[in-house]
């Protein structure tokens, strides 16, 4: 029942309709029994000429009729849910994005696995006629979403990737890609990308062989190497540090941009070098650009669409017609008046404005996008404030709601673009000063703070009078003040000039530091060893070497494939 009504308990009204009925025979029994104490029926039936048989029974019928509808209405029937096939000219995409531990650390703003969730959103958002699958992998590697059209499940299964989501930590790219290699259809006519995101930490090895047979079988991969080649630590959610090897030293990981080169070739694809500039985005659309797209089969889903409007509708045109039907029979239409009640006009009114509301439908699906995320379903009232923009696209209230349920779920680059779609066609200096500053908060909290200041000036520049605006403006700029610059950039003269001090007073103390430990190595005597205290400390580091290698090779038949034991 579900199926077809949104709320089907209010079916259980039209059980009072049978009653309605028989209560309205039983005394039309009645009326035909007292019309007898009168008198003969065909004489009082004859005293009674204006009097109908069946206009009466109409009348109540149409009665009966309308309250049908409105249950019916009440209980929202709604239908065309489910899949259905369509056919598109596209290309076939499979994601393979590391979790690895590696991939938070920060030396990509906001950090490398946020940046790497922004770029497939980005990437998502220009599809059109694609099919794309999600593949997770660290240690180990699992379908996350498998191939697939709908590109709003794609968006909301990325916004839950987490490196927690693999117990198995490292790199093991070979494995993804392999996985990859098998998810894709079986047309070969079909363009087909295997796009892997990671920092190129191979911890496993074999990923330029899988690269090769991947290319073999007539699929294209690519690699987004996401970090720096300088390396950065790796922070530790569980404490708040930064996380440690096994000997107690910090964790510094480095874009490999050499393995990610060697896969790239491989795979016949090309490496792209993923700062925080849009270079990369643009670069990757280029390259899928140049597959070849094919009419493929697409299962697409198919969402509600309510129809109670119109079955309130039919119930407003029978409430009509029972006012206009007179008991009374009226001979040749005799001093026809439509609307010689209020009532009647009244219920056409109502007719013209449900028609407006039928018009209107895309302020209907922003309401019900507003309850439910009222309740916390931010995914369903996206889905409703999609519905409003593709009913209405000059709908700024859909529109900023949609950036509104898009930013609760985190998906933040879709929704600053809502949000700044939102401003450009509100003309509410008001609604448009909440559409810059929710992109100030966006940017705030992706630590974008040069892009957090121009909107939050942008906000008070159509709102002054706004505190929390101002105040989180001043918060940016001090953060900005005082974050170390990126690059050689980011930061002002004077700043530059206190760093170049500070480095020029460390060298200085190093040069002296050196020029002390050279002076005490001169004055101390050099130790003499003999030959048999070198052939021993030799005999100890080759038993030491030994020893490390049986206890690599036990490792690696206690955990199989696993070369390494690394948590990153």
């Amino acid at each position: 029942m579900n199926r077809y009504f949104e709320d089907p308990a209010y079916l259980w009204l039209l059980l009072l309709i049978p009653l309605l009925a028989a209560l309205w025979f039983l005394m039309r029994l009645r009326q035909k029994h007292k019309l007898r104490k009168f008198g003969d029926p065909e004489l009082v039936r004859q005293l009674m000429p204006d009097v109908s048989r069946w206009r009466a029974a109409a009348k109540y019928g149409l009665l009966l009729g309308s309250l049908t509808l409105l249950i019916v209405a009440f209980a929202r029937p709604h239908w065309g849910s489910g899949t259905k096939t369509e056919k598109r000219k596209g290309i076939e995409t499979i994601i393979a994005m590391d979790i690895s531990n590696s991939m938070l650390a920060k030396d990509v703003t906001p950090s490398r696995l946020d940046r790497s969730k922004m770029m497939v959103e980005n990437l998502v958002d220009k599809f059109s006629n694609d099919k794309i699958g999600l593949i997770v992998f660290a240690g180990d590697a699992f379908v996350q979403l498998p191939m697939t059209s709908d590109y709003v499940s794609a968006k909301m299964f990325l916004s839950s990737i987490d490196p927690s989501m693999i117990g198995t930590q490292g790199t093991d790219i070979a494995t993804a890609i392999e996985m990859a290699v098998h998810s894709f259809s079986q047309d070969d006519q079909v363009g087909k990308a295997i796009i892997v995101i990671t920092d190129g930490e191979d911890h496993e090895g074999g990923a330029v062989e899988a690269a090769a047979e991947a290319k073999s079988r007539g699929m294209r991969v690519y690699v987004l190497g996401v970090g720096s080649p300088n390396g950065s630590p790796i922070p530790d959610p569980s404490t708040g540090k930064f996380m440690l090897d096994e000997t107690g030293n910090t964790v510094m990981s480095a874009l490999n941009e050499d393995m990610c080169r060697q896969i790239a070739e491989a795979g016949g694809g090309a490496y792209i070098h993923v700062e925080n500039g849009y270079a990369a985005q643009e670069q990757l659309n280029d390259e899928l650009d140049k597959l070849s797209k094919k009419e493929i089969t697409a299962e697409v889903y198919n969402s509600y669409d309510e129809y109670f409007v119109w079955f309130a509708l039919v119930a407003l045109v029978l409430l009509i017609l029972e006012v206009l039907l007179l008991e009374r029979k009226n001979p040749l239409l005799r001093n026809v008046h439509l609307f010689r009640s209020r009532k009647a006009a009244m219920l056409l009114v109502l007719t013209l404005l449900s028609l407006n509301a039928v018009a209107q439908v895309d302020r209907q699906y922003v309401r019900r996008g507003n309850r439910l995320f009222r309740s916390g379903q931010f995914a369903d009232a996206e889905v409703q404030y999609r519905k409003a923009v593709e009913a209405n696209a000059n709908n700024s209230q859909a529109v900023y709601n949609l950036g509104n349920a898009l930013m609760a779920q985190k998906k933040d680059s879709a929704a600053v673009e809502q949000f700044q779609a939102a401003a450009r066609m509100e003309k509410d200096p008001q609604r448009k000063y909440l559409s810059f500053h929710n992109i100030g908060v966006i940017c705030q909290n992706r630590q974008m703070l040069k892009e957090a200041i121009e909107a939050y000036k942008e906000a008070l520049r159509l709102n002054p009078h706004d505190d929390e605006t101002r105040y989180n403006l001043e918060l940016c700029k001090r953060q900005l003040k005082n974050q170390p610059p990126q690059n050689g950039g980011g930061g002002n003269d004077d700043q530059k000039e206190d760093k170049k001090d500070k480095q020029d007073q460390q060298q200085q103390q190093q040069q002296q530091k050196d020029e002390k430990d050279q002076k005490e190595q001169k004055e101390q005597p050099k130790p003499q060893m003999s030959k048999e205290n070198a052939e021993q400390l030799l005999n100890a580091a080759l038993q030491q070497e030994r020893q490390t290698q049986r206890r690599i090779q036990e490792q690696q038949q206690q955990q199989g494939h696993r070369r390494l034991k690394k948590n990153w």
